[in-house]
């Protein structure tokens, strides 16, 4: 049975959404890449040389013939989305819209990518070095000069005594801070000019107690305008990374599903040629072969130079072993996958978008040969036009029609509402947003949806993300001569695995369990293991009984890929959706979105629906994730499971679950 929550937010039933169909909700202004008259003239107007576009037509040879016409060059022949793309001068940008045969043009606009901003330019490692009467914690100033670093502030157990600080530059080419006593608990004043690079922060202890760890202690240093924080960190940090407990698949694992056959393509920035990458838990090779969508060419040799494409991979399928675990679990969701990569991402992190429409095409074309089932899209861009007249939302549509599960990333642009990515955004993938655990596994009362997690609704009105998944601080695999390691040296572990989070991370843990989902269920439709994961998500809920966050932010809640297995339905409003009819321009969706006065999108009843109060970032005494979770801390002779304008019977829900699996227990899945 569909939960309640699913069916309370699902994208309305097929008459009503045929009804919207010539509404179009203005909640977001759209930027339409096919009116040459916005933004492609504009480009061309500012520019005044050669510029990259797709023309999209009936006929190809039609389309080539007007590029080479134009003296363009032909570089991409995209059949998929009845595209071919090629340079021409950006004069002759405007000249296309008139010429018969030529459906749409879209421009190619790829600037280059900029390195992210930082919160703060001073940072540290994410891991200290303990000793018995020593703390050490490498610190970096990624500011091309030296900076005054104003003051310290830092608590630890009071079993270790007093306690002087030192800092030494490495390698010691600047002079050091030597001997100042701190004080627990008291900021010190410093006044260090500490210059760029790393340093080394030593504080050494009057006693040495047993037992601590680096949640033990609290450390701040401060420059003018910010701080660097040392964070918490997991126990045995180098081997159990808990990703794979927080998305329900280590009973999986331990029940032996390892994802064995299952073809995962993962469209991004290549792969890095490690045993852990490349060869199963068996020791088996298990790449498929690897394609080069830059440029399109079947290339043996893996390699990446971005480093972002191996750590979706390593999420996906690391095949190395957890240390002490009987039975065996290892870093990766499914180690015995077979692994596709696609190369279409730059060092940068920046992609043309028709190298990623060669790679999808590519994907689709070789499904079959190579068994894919799973497409993985760490990946966005600010959506240009409607989904359905998008080329990438086109040829991603192809894929799900080809019968391909493809997973996307939602993106890290929140917390602003209508920020889902292209193509996130469109209606028939799956798009996930991402959780942290706050470092906690197993507890979720810390568990919380981030800021950067982007919102939803899509500008159709469509309810993304689909739901959420581990996203905060996931370890992998990445090279150590990678633009991301460089970039970011303090995110290594002592262990060797690269910490970094986002949505992409999310979209990879979900790929992962999906393809051990397929190993124990074959026959599953893209479609049905849709239907699985959301009708399975455990909301978030507020002690009132609303919903803790808006559906816009956990879409139907957190994944669990052991509830999807026993309690999920594979009958949801997905299997409403027609991909065909909508890539036969016969289906153009809108979902149930409303724009309030204020600007904020809405649902019918949304009020009843949501709580108003802003969630907790971290602790909460008033959300829990999950119906029974939400149930058994209320107290029952004085606290009903809702309140009464609340539209959901989560009693209900529970004991549906509760039958199921007492169903299951008596007849256990085959």
């Amino acid at each position: 049975m569909m939960s309640t929550l699913a069916t309370c937010i699902a994208s309305t039933n097929r008459e009503l959404i045929m009804k919207l169909q010539s509404r179009l909700l203005l909640i977001f202004a759209l930027v339409f890449s096919v009116s040459i008259s916005s933004d492609s003239t504009l480009s061309a107007s500012k520019f005044n040389q050669p510029i990259q576009v797709l023309i999209q037509g009936e006929d190809p040879e039609k389309l080539r013939q007007v590029l080479q016409d134009l003296g363009g060059l032909i570089t991409h022949d995209l059949p998929i989305v009845s595209g071919v793309g090629g340079i021409i001068e950006a004069t002759e940008l405007a000249s296309l819209a008139d010429i018969k045969g030529v459906d749409r043009v879209t421009e190619d606009f790829n600037p280059p990518k900029l390195p992210e901003t930082r919160d703060c330019l001073l940072s540290g490692d994410l891991q200290i070095q303990l000793t018995p009467k020593s703390l050490r914690w490498r610190v970096f100033n990624f500011d091309k000069s030296t900076r005054n670093l104003k003051w310290l502030r830092a608590t630890w157990p009071s079993a270790l005594g007093e306690a002087t600080l030192s800092i030494t530059p490495e390698p010691s080419r600047s002079p050091a801070m030597r001997g100042i006593n701190v004080t627990s608990g008291a900021q010190s004043n410093l006044d260090f000019m500490i210059p760029p690079g790393p340093s080394l922060v030593d504080i050494q202890f009057s006693a040495s107690p047993e037992s601590l760890s680096q949640n033990d202690f609290q450390i701040s240093l401060g420059l003018d305008d910010c701080e660097a924080k040392l964070i918490p960190a997991y126990s045995g940090r180098g081997q159990d990374f808990y990703f794979q407990k927080e998305s329900g698949t280590t009973l999986l694992t331990q029940a032996g599903l390892t994802g064995s056959g299952i073809g995962v393509a993962i469209i991004d920035s290549g792969l890095w040629d490690i045993p852990a990458l490349t060869h199963n838990a068996l020791g088996e090779l298990r790449i498929a072969t690897h394609y080069n969508a830059i440029r399109d060419q079947i290339d043996l040799n893996l390699r990446d130079e971005g480093g972002h494409g191996s750590h979706m991979a390593s999420i996906i399928a690391n095949s190395q072993r957890v240390a002490n675990r009987d039975p065996a679990q290892f870093q990766g969701l499914a180690p015995n996958a077979v692994l596709i990569p696609v190369t279409a991402i730059s060092p940068r992190g920046d992609g043309d978008f028709m190298d990623i429409i060669r790679g999808i095409q590519w994907v689709t074309n070789n499904q079959a040969h190579f068994n894919i089932r799973v497409l993985n899209l760490s990946l966005t861009a600010t959506p240009r036009s409607e989904y359905w007249a998008d080329p990438m939302n086109q040829a991603v549509m192809e894929a799900w029609k080809a019968g391909i599960t493809v997973v996307v990333a939602a993106g890290n642009d929140g917390p602003d509402w209508g920020t889902i990515g292209s193509p996130g955004n469109n209606p028939y993938v799956i798009t996930v947003g991402a959780f942290t655990d706050s470092w906690t596994p197993g507890d979720g009362r810390d568990d919380y949806i981030p800021n950067f997690s982007s919102r939803g609704p899509t500008p159709e009105g469509f309810i993304k993300p689909d739901f959420v998944a581990p996203g905060g601080h996931i370890s992998g695999l990445i090279p150590p001569d990678s633009t991301l390691a460089i970039e970011n040296p303090n995110y290594f572990l002592t262990s060797g695995e690269f910490v970094s989070t986002g949505s992409s991370q999310a979209a990879a843990v979900v790929s992962g369990l999906i393809a051990l989902l397929l190993e124990i269920k074959p026959e599953l439709s893209n479609d049905d293991v849709k239907c699985l994961l959301l009708t399975s998500a455990q909301p978030a809920l507020s002690r009132s009984g609303k919903l803790a966050y808006s559906p816009f932010i956990q879409g139907a809640g957190r994944v669990n890929a052991s509830r999807a297995l026993t309690l999920g339905n594979t009958d949801c409003e997905q299997k409403r959706l027609n991909v065909s009819a909508a890539l036969a321009g016969t289906e153009r969706l809108y979902g149930p979105a409303e724009q309030l006065e204020d600007g904020t999108p809405s649902l019918p009843n949304m009020p009843s629906m949501v709580e108003e109060e802003t969630p907790a970032l971290g602790m909460s005494i008033d959300r829990r994730w999950g119906v029974a979770a939400h149930l058994e801390r209320l107290d029952p002779a004085t606290e009903p499971p809702q309140k009464p304008e609340v539209p959901f019977d989560w009693a209900a829900v529970y004991r549906d679950e509760q039958q199921k699996l007492n169903r299951l227990k008596a007849s256990p899945l085959k």
